[in-house]
């Protein structure tokens, strides 16, 4: 297993529609740590950690059909991983 960790700016309608929790319940359900938290110009920060194949079908999701509100950008960059355990919202 190939261990990843990214964090993505994801713009858009993304504040006050769920967004964070449809991040979390995706990562969780595929072994994934980090974090979804709203950021003050609007954005929503996700970061994802674990199984590289993981990190990436999440990060297909995050602007998938399913994500709610209305996604406009996604900007990922790689980060050094970390060993983080669990996932957070805030």
């Amino acid at each position: 297993m190939t261990r990843r960790r990214v964090v993505a700016l994801v713009s858009g309608s993304v504040q006050g529609v769920g967004y964070r929790w449809f991040v979390r319940g995706r990562a969780e359900s595929a072994g994934l740590a980090g974090s979804a938290t709203n950021l003050s110009d609007g954005r929503v920060e996700v970061v994802l950690e674990g199984d590289g194949d993981a990190v990436a079908a999440v990060l297909a999701d995050l602007d998938g059909p399913r994500a709610p509100g209305a996604v406009t950008r996604v900007d990922v960059r790689d980060d050094g991983d970390q060993g983080s355990v669990g996932f957070t919202t805030a």
